[in-house]
């Protein structure tokens, strides 16, 4: 399969590209970004041409597959180009500025037949699987994350000093890195709709538009969801200060650290299974994945439909919680 990278300077890019080099079955066509640095950084290692445009990235080179990185406010643009072309793709979250602005891209999507896949890749993880299956069909009433990030500092080193301005990123930690848990909450407590009643948004660290720190209070039905995120925790790139707690019926699951998982039945039997609970080791799949779903003609795990329902419970979360002026 021929693909192809837009928007390589985004610091996600080795979570990407380092999968599809070690397929037999892809070879990488072109990559492109604004700055012909770091386009040109990344084709050396991928051995293939690099731009500056993606129109002429993909003009000349035809890709059968592309991925979509870059700043937030250009995803939408690329998505809309590739759509219009009839080219399969995966796109790295937020997809877009606004919850409207990617529905938009999902109504496209849908009316052109394009594949368009986003990696909330928490949704087919040993983690989550291990945590549905032993539930079974028991409901969650109760679920709370927490997932603390290095500073906006990683930003700056890597270049994508856009990260730091709403203008260019459209939110903070809230929309970076809680959007995975605003994802598994709805997916959780299906079919009740979960709605924000509480958020809470600073900017003490950096004094930056966009949030450092942020915690939001979800309902559905009688299930309750508390998801904290921040830029605070003092940690190299991909490290994390995270604890979750999960409560079901007859069941209580607990992340204490990036490994492992904790099972607890209501009789206090406890057993701890090795399950990676970051997001960082489950790209390689979701992009063997979503390759071969595109390639089979089979729908993504997930799409821009589920992008726009987690971006709309984060813009709420943002008008109930305006940063403080400093």
């Amino acid at each position: 399969m021929r693909v192809a990278f837009i928007g390589v300077s985004h610091w996600h890019i080795p979570l990407y590209l380092d999968p599809a080099l070690a397929l037999p079955e892809v070879e990488i066509v072109g990559v492109s970004d604004p700055s012909a640095a770091a386009a040109g950084a990344v084709a050396a290692r991928a051995g293939c041409p690099a731009f500056t445009d993606e129109r002429v990235l993909l003009e000349r080179t035809r890709p059968e597959f592309v991925f979509v990185l870059g700043r937030h406010c250009d995803m939408a643009a690329s998505a809309r180009e590739l759509i219009a072309r009839g080219i399969p793709f995966a796109i790295e979250k937020p997809c877009g500025m606004t919850a409207a602005e990617v529905a938009d891209l999902a109504r496209r999507a849908e009316q052109a037949g394009v594949f368009a896949a986003v990696p909330f890749v928490f949704r087919d993880s040993l983690l989550f699987n291990t945590i549905r299956e032993t539930a079974g069909g028991e409901a969650f009433q109760y679920l709370a994350f927490k997932f603390i990030a290095g500073s906006h500092d990683r930003y700056r080193v890597a270049n994508c000093h856009w990260m730091l301005a709403r203008a260019t990123a459209a939110g903070g930690c809230m929309l970076n890195l809680g959007v995975h848990f605003f994802d598994l909450a709805r997916l959780f407590f299906d079919p009740v709709a979960p709605t924000v009643i509480g958020a809470a948004m600073s900017n003490a660290v950096d004094g930056l538009d966009v949030e450092d720190h942020g915690l939001v209070l979800l309902r559905a039905g009688a299930g309750m969801c508390s998801i904290e995120a921040g830029y605070t925790f003092p940690a190299v790139h991909m490290r994390f200060d995270q604890h979750f707690s999960i409560r079901t019926e007859r069941h209580y699951f607990v992340v204490r650290d990036a490994d492992n998982l904790e099972i607890y039945d209501l009789a206090k039997n406890r057993t701890v299974t090795a399950a990676p609970a970051t997001n960082v080791p489950y790209y390689p799949g979701f992009v063997r994945d979503a390759l071969a779903r595109a390639a089979a003609g089979r729908p993504p795990v997930a799409g821009l439909p589920e992008m726009v329902e987690a971006m709309r419970l984060i813009e709420a979360a943002y008008a109930a919680a305006p940063l403080p002026v400093r």
